[in-house]
């Protein structure tokens, strides 16, 4: 009977075991079990790897301790349920103090089953700090979300094999008990590979668009900066940024006002080779590029596959990477001089826009002063902005690393005690500026503030056009949107509580009283903060960013889509007409 049984049908189990293959990992301790059933008969029947047999989980991570330090190769431990996994805890201490790459792979029935008295079932989720460097899951696989988060965390702790110095690390590997072992082939999961600066780094491939894409990041040096340029200049890239890039080199393309175009591809969207720096990005737009290849830049080292595409990671400081990329003498530009053009074209046809955030956008996003600081809220704000091109002598900021509306204006006023000679321009919504607006009155807030508060008398992002709460209408506003706090939009109500404190006052109901403030609000001669409400309504909002997304327009494009999504109805219509008859 077992001669016709092969690999196990559980595609989590699959990954795992290819994965160990390709990280070219074969010597396995196996201890009796039925919940690691699925991967011991997988290998088993697999002459790839060396398999051993210890009844006893403490000695089995003994051994693994003794044939690691001995061969200089990794070796996985796999146990069962119940208390196995609680012998491994010594060996495994040992392992760790002595940085020995031992892989414990756990087989676990899933945490649905804990704390409902069912079995042999033992909780995992917390462990002590010294026995792992890393402790990953690999659950079972629905779908493809699924499937990629799974080579993710399995490639994450089969790095820290050899990270940092080495040592132990765990996998808790899911199972349904399949007794479907029909599968002869395994998949091809990517390996994801790892390079610091002391490695053998790889040929960099021939790409026609390479993109250096920032997320949020620290000030670059001049030499960082340099370093950027020239490797932009060698292989005819371009850096993708957002306001929050914080990069003002010669290759910076700003091109989320072409990339979120929903009638219109640009072929300056597919991108062969992605080089991901920085941190978190709140520029959306770019998410829907065509990436083929990433490679991650970081010190950190960790995988952060923000785009699905991640291939390899290098773990170390960005400079070095492109200066070893770089070739001297080089000065390529056709893809930067395509993407700017591109930009220029579509950014004269700009049609005209609702009175919102995104019109105030386009009419201040130029006129800034020189060496100004301007500081974004999440989502609205700092969308409407990142369609718009500032000056490279003003650095942008946004709290992107949580993400939340809470601490907008307290992260702009805490930015602008640090130096009382340069003006700091914030742009928030409502929710987010009365969530945080008791820091307007701290003692010591300077002269060199000047805030826009955009107040459409709720959380406007949820009531536009392209939100996934936007099905719900005005419905969304009571708890959604948040909508009819703080004054229902009152005229008197920020004006007194600003001018009490000092602030000048200024606000805008429509497109003709703003442009009457817009020089007020810009000035550098006005010795105290400003505060510029400005009242805008919701539809509009959202009818403004729709004229902002869909006024490029491809025939062709559209039609394509258009056959696609009905050809998508067509099949699901078919299916809903099968499940009937059968039933």
């Amino acid at each position: 009977m077992s001669s016709n049984l092969y690999f196990t049908s559980e595609r989590n189990a699959l990954i795992v075991i290819a994965l160990l293959k390709k990280y070219g990992i074969r010597k396995v301790i196996a201890s009796p079990g039925t919940t690691n059933k699925v991967f011991v008969w997988s290998i088993q029947q697999d002459p790839f790897f060396e398999i051993y047999s210890s009844v006893d989980e403490r000695s089995a991570a003994y051994l693994a301790c003794g044939m690691a330090a001995e061969s200089g190769e990794p070796v996985v431990i796999s146990c069962t349920g119940a208390t196995a996994s609680r012998n491994y805890l010594s060996g495994l201490t040992e392992a760790y103090y002595r940085k020995l790459p031992v892989v414990a792979i756990t087989s676990h029935q899933g945490i649905d089953r804990l704390g409902n008295l069912r079995p042999q079932n033992v909780d995992r989720r917390q462990t002590q700090f010294d026995i792992a460097m890393v402790h990953v899951d690999a659950p079972i696989i629905k779908d493809a979300r699924d499937e990629s988060f799974c080579i993710n965390q399995v490639n994450k702790a089969l790095h820290y094999l050899t990270r940092n110095g080495g040592g132990p690390v765990h996998v808790n590997l899911f199972t349904n008990y399949s007794q479907d072992f029909s599968v002869e082939q395994l998949p091809n999961p990517k390996r994801i590979f790892h390079y610091t600066v002391f490695d053998k780094l790889p040929v960099f491939p021939h790409a026609q668009h390479v993109v250096v894409c920032v997320g949020s990041h620290k000030k670059f040096t001049e030499d960082e900066t340099a370093a950027i340029d020239q490797f932009c200049a060698s292989h005819n890239a371009i850096v993708y940024c957002d306001h929050t890039s914080g990069y003002h080199g010669v290759y910076k393309a700003q091109m989320a006002l072409v990339f979120c175009q929903e009638n219109y591809v640009s072929q300056n969207k597919q991108i062969d080779l992605l080089i991901h720096i920085g941190e978190m990005s709140g520029d959306y737009c770019f998410y829907k590029a065509n990436i083929n290849k990433v490679w991650r830049v970081s010190e950190d080292g960790e995988i952060r596959d923000t785009y699905g595409k991640i291939d390899s990671v290098f773990e170390m400081p960005e400079q070095a990477f492109f200066e070893y990329y770089s070739k001297d003498g080089a000065n390529q530009h056709s893809y930067l001089d395509s993407c700017l053009k591109e930009y220029e074209s579509l950014f004269e046809q700009i049609p005209d826009l609702p009175f919102s955030n995104l019109w105030t956008a386009r009419q201040l996003h130029d006129r800034l002063p020189i060496g100004a600081s301007l500081h974004l809220g999440i989502l609205n704000s700092l969308r409407s902005w990142n369609f718009f091109e500032i000056d490279n002598s003003i650095d942008a900021y946004c709290n992107v690393g949580g993400f939340g509306i809470d601490g907008g204006l307290s992260t702009l006023i805490g930015a602008s005690l640090v130096n009382p000679n340069r003006l700091y321009f914030g742009v928030f919504g409502d929710l987010a500026f009365f969530y945080d607006m008791n820091v307007l009155g701290n003692r010591h807030v300077g002269k060199n503030v000047r805030i826009m508060l955009i107040n459409n008398g709720r959380g406007t992002e949820f009531r536009n056009y392209s939100h996934d709460c936007h099905i719900f209408g005005e419905a969304a506003d009571p708890f959604m949107a948040a909508a009819g706090h703080f004054g229902h939009q009152s005229h008197t109500l920020i004006k007194h509580y600003a001018q009490d404190l000092g602030y000048v006052y200024i606000s805008a109901s429509n497109k003709e009283e703003f442009l009457n403030e817009m020089d007020t609000f810009c000035s550098e001669s006005i010795d105290k903060s400003i505060i510029f409400e400005v009242f805008t309504d919701s539809a509009e909002e959202s009818n403004a960013l729709q004229t902002m997304l869909t006024y490029q327009y491809d025939a062709k494009f559209v039609l394509k889509r258009k056959i696609r999504q009905h050809a998508q109805n067509f099949k699901r219509e078919i299916k809903r007409t099968l499940l009937g008859v059968f039933k």
